[in-house]
């Protein structure tokens, strides 16, 4: 069996390597702590596992970027009247009323039963994102030249958005508090990957395509995705 070191560093990524004889091929992981893990075979050897790495890298960077937007701290919030939540760019209020109401958003104010807390409020982001989403994302389809079979709001843990072959389209409920121009560059985004399932030129080629500028909202969203709300019960 081979004696990895307990890091194995390639480039500028350093990467936690463990030995398991069950596994035939190298397992690669990007933890929810942006840290990197490779469970590998017996009879990979230190050089075999970096070209393993290196292959990946797109890919790497582009869930340790995911994990590092999404996974930092949020402010704390508390479910009493006049506290803020953000929906599509602006802060609405709270205001408590009878207990056992459904979550709405009402005259500027968004309306929660005494009593309730994070579940009620990412019950009504998903709520109204299933809706919303599915209008927004038909127009983008249709530029871009692919089909959405299906569209989702669930909690995805660090990642913005998710997809598969077959053309289903799940987006976090946490988007829903960004402005509506972000939101866009995430569903372009997710729309590019059922054209390209990696971050090649030619992916960012595709999202540029599609949306001039992009590099911009790319960044605003590295900047307000730490101040998002999103309760562990959430992720």
């Amino acid at each position: 069996m081979n004696d990895f070191p307990g890091v194995l560093r390639v480039g500028d990524l350093d990467i936690a390597v463990s030995v398991s004889p069950r596994r035939k091929t190298v397992r690669l992981t990007v933890e929810r702590d942006a840290s990197v893990t490779a469970v590998v075979p017996p009879q990979v050897s230190e050089a075999e596992l970096a070209k393993v790495v290196e292959a990946k890298r797109p890919w790497l960077y582009g869930k340790l970027a995911e994990r590092r937007e999404l996974g930092q701290a949020r402010p704390a919030r508390q479910y009493v009247a006049g506290e803020g939540f953000p929906y599509l760019g602006r802060s609405y209020r709270l205001r408590i009323v009878e207990p056992g109401r459904e979550v709405r958003l009402i005259r500027g104010r968004l309306e929660l039963g005494r009593g309730g807390g994070a579940r009620d409020l990412v019950r009504w982001y998903r709520r109204v994102g299933e809706s919303w989403l599915k209008r927004r994302i038909r127009p983008w389809a249709q530029r871009m030249g692919v089909e959405v079979t299906g569209l989702r709001v669930l909690p995805l843990g660090y990642r913005w958005g998710s997809c598969s072959p077959d053309g289903k389209v799940n987006i976090h409920w946490a988007t829903m508090q960004l402005p509506p121009t972000l939101i866009d560059y995430v569903l372009v985004h997710e729309l590019a990957h059922l054209l390209r399932h990696d971050h090649s030129a030619e992916f960012w080629r595709l999202v540029e395509r599609a949306l001039p500028g992009y590099e911009d909202c790319r960044e605003r969203l590295r900047r307000l995705g730490p101040d998002l709300w999103l309760p562990e019960e959430g992720r």
